[in-house]
């Protein structure tokens, strides 16, 4: 009797086992190479549209790139300038330096009586924001000196939870494009910064129901 060899043998099971872990090899491997090509065109992709940047009659500022405290960063947005008072800014109008600086913790009586600070009072006071030497200025804690128009960066260093939220999109409100260009509001266009807390709201009435309009 003639002797059949297992690799020529059609029913042996042998062999229809090492064809299915071919095909399957081959499948993960096609399937890796194309996993490959996908990633490779979505990093490019990522990269900002030449119509991403901040409109050119806006002021831009350095969005934070965690977080945390804010720091440099390369990704510019635009936003609008700071809701000022009428004839308050520049302050070096009136805040020349030509004077000694008093910087005792006091209510404001001479001037900008107005403002009644409501901001953690008890610890904080005008000079803990704004810089003393240059009042067209605020300053972090560390003394760097920042522009208005990166004040969320001075808001940062103690709300950190909001300004992470405000810059994923989640606090705050922001205009533009999708994927382009945008424009962020900063706090201080919601909140007032020397009492930001949201006073009580009087609710409206409630809509008249349909049965009841004549």
């Amino acid at each position: 009797m003639r002797k059949v060899s297992s690799s020529s043998c059609p029913a042996c099971p042998h062999r229809g086992s090492e064809s299915r872990n071919s095909h399957r090899l081959s499948a993960l491997i096609v399937g890796l190479v194309c996993m490959a090509v996908f990633l490779t065109a979505g990093a490019d992709s990522d990269e900002a549209p030449s119509d991403a940047r901040p409109s050119a009659d806006l002021p831009s500022a350095d969005l934070p790139s965690d977080g945390g405290p804010a720091e440099q960063s390369d990704n510019l947005i635009a936003v609008p300038p700071p809701p000022f008072s009428d004839d308050v800014f520049p302050c070096s109008d009136c805040h020349d330096g030509s004077e000694e600086v008093n910087r005792t913790r006091r209510p404001l009586e001479d001037f900008h009586e107005e403002i009644i600070l409501k901001h953690d009072e008890k610890n904080r006071w005008c000079l803990d924001c704004h810089d003393a030497q240059n009042r067209d200025k605020l300053h972090l804690a560390s003394g760097e000196l920042l522009d208005f128009e990166e004040s969320y960066k001075l808001c940062g260093q103690c709300h950190g939870p909001k300004l992470r939220d405000w810059r994923a999109g989640d606090h705050g409100k922001r205009t533009g494009s999708w994927s382009g260009a945008k424009q962020y509001l900063l706090c201080v266009h919601c909140h007032n910064p020397h009492a930001p807390k949201f006073g009580s709201l009087q609710p409206l009435p409630p809509p008249v129901r349909p049965e009841d309009i004549r």
